[in-house]
């Protein structure tokens, strides 16, 4: 079922294909583990001042690492665990059923994608493969793949409410018109990205995912217990120690934008755990429209206003030319 990393990246392993000395590929799984900020959604349903101190904590935790974990999500257990049984069996499918047919009759190039294809050394190798689905595409899932549709129609109606809500507390001090999400952010322009990192014999020497940030608003991101989950944090790889009852929030570039750099989107990537061991884990991308503007309401801005669309036809410009996506920085006043 594994993707054929070993016969793609033959010659990078045989002859050890040396890294730069950046610090992007230095890799290590035993960076010192941190907990990210826990918050408790519930305490948003309670006083006005236990609202208030929550909503605190967020806008902090936003500000301070661009990631935190919440807690009383409002995402029931059962759903969680279903869409994480179903990813797993899609996954170990054969890979030439996953690579060669549209299995789940998406309109976005079968969506699946595996590894990275223009890599020249080891640290541009990405060990991994994922569905990238487009939430406008499900009712398209059916057959065999009914239970997978159900169990994402599920999970895609709470975790919208979730990214809706995050956002919303994150812009209200931002002058951003109280129904700009409402208008541009609608459940049909998110995706839904499930992503499975193989065991891996060369684990301690390329990635799993290469450093990145994500081209969304903001990204709800349920992970295993197996860990690998790194950021970079005040000039250095983190690692995030795993919560089993938390959901993961990051903010994206849009909001790194929109905010006018008030909250950061961060760099993260993912490294591989041991030889034998698989992670999985699952992206709830909350994106807008592909004609939405991105303009901060502060001023000066550090940005020039751009649309969703525009955003993403240069991140494909900048893969294709320099091998990764250079964001936000390309709109820079």
């Amino acid at each position: 079922m594994d993707p054929p990393f070993e016969e793609k990246y033959k010659s990078l392993l045989t002859n050890g294909t040396l890294l730069s000395k950046d610090k992007d590929d230095v890799i290590m799984s035993d960076y010192e583990e941190h907990e990210l900020p826990i918050i408790d959604l519930h305490r948003l349903t309670l006083s006005s001042s236990e609202r208030e101190q929550c909503v605190k904590e967020i806008r902090q935790a936003a500000r301070e690492w661009g990631f935190f974990q919440v807690v009383n999500h409002g995402i029931p257990q059962e759903i969680l665990e279903r869409i994480q049984l179903e990813q797993r069996k899609l996954f170990h499918h054969p890979f030439s059923k996953k690579a060669e047919e549209n299995i789940l009759n998406l309109s976005e190039n079968n969506g699946y994608r595996w590894g990275n294809h223009t890599a020249t050394c080891l640290g541009q190798i990405s060990w991994s493969e994922a569905f990238h689905i487009p939430l406008t595409d499900i009712s398209k899932i059916g057959g065999e793949y009914k239970s997978l549709r159900e169990s994402i129609e599920a999970y895609a109606a709470t975790a919208e409410k979730l990214a809706k809500e995050m956002t919303e507390i994150l812009a209200e001090n931002l002058d951003v018109s109280s129904t700009y999400f409402q208008e541009n952010c609608l459940p049909e322009t998110n995706y839904l990205r499930m992503n499975r990192y193989p065991p891996c014999p060369f684990y301690s020497e390329v990635f799993g995912i290469l450093p990145h940030t994500d081209s969304c608003f903001v990204n709800v991101l349920i992970q295993d217990q197996i860990g690998g989950l790194q950021l970079w944090v005040n000039g250095e790889w983190i690692s995030v120690k795993p919560h089993p009852e938390a959901l993961l929030i990051n903010l994206g570039d849009l909001f790194q934008a929109l905010s006018n750099d008030v909250y950061k989107s961060i760099r993260h990537r993912v490294v591989l755990a041991s030889k034998q061991v698989e992670r999985l884990s699952l992206a709830y991308l909350y994106c807008p429209r592909n004609d939405a503007v991105i303009e901060s309401g502060k001023k000066p801005s550090i940005y020039r206003k751009f649309t969703f669309e525009e955003l993403m036809k240069q991140n494909s410009r900048d893969i294709e030319e320099t091998g990764h996506k250079l964001g936000i920085s390309r709109f820079l006043m």
